[in-house]
């Protein structure tokens, strides 16, 4: 079992604490390999930014995304860049507030979620990471739900309510279609 993910978006979105945080859950708590890289531009905010995660029950020979089985694509860009990527019978979940999609790739399920809005309708829109995170991990079950919210605690021990709320509500955004 190899799953790959590749988060994008622009910088300041969350999107390498995201992935730090889905790799976080998988090698600790779910006892996977796992490994994460990350690629962004010289802007300190604002530039396009990737992160990428793989996780295996068996040894990660080649760390970087291959083919993704899962695209979270946080900005038009990013969604523009990356779509093209992701493997046939894939997953692209993008945020509806900021991206939208004339022609969907028919081989793949899209999953059009409104993080932006939840994120600001629980108080701070920079928690549309973790919101993104909780619709993934719902429907690809690539870690355990137990092991993401204990990597998200640990990462956020001061506003770990917040974030925790952020990912419970992206959970259930996984079941409305």
């Amino acid at each position: 079992m190899r799953h790959e993910t590749m988060i994008a978006g622009f910088g300041g979105q969350g999107v390498v604490t995201a992935g730090y945080i889905l790799g976080r859950a998988a090698c600790l708590f779910d006892k996977k390999n796992v490994t994460q890289t990350q690629s962004y531009g010289p802007e300190a905010r604002g530039g396009a930014c990737t992160s990428e995660v793989v996780i295996s029950e068996d040894v990660i020979d080649y760390p970087k995304v291959i083919k993704p089985d899962v695209l979270v694509a946080m900005s038009q860009e990013a969604y523009s860049e990356c779509c093209q990527y992701v493997k046939e019978g894939g997953i692209i979940i993008l945020d509806k507030d900021l991206v939208s999609v004339d022609n969907k790739r028919k081989e793949v399920r899209y999953y059009e979620i409104p993080s932006t809005a939840v994120a600001e309708h629980l108080g701070s829109k920079i928690v549309a990471n973790i919101v993104m995170l909780g619709t993934l991990v719902a429907l690809t079950g690539v870690v355990s739900k137990e092991a993401i919210r204990k990597s998200v605690e640990e990462r956020f021990p001061k506003q770990a309510e917040l974030n925790l709320r952020a990912l419970e509500e992206g959970m259930k955004l996984a079941s409305v279609d």
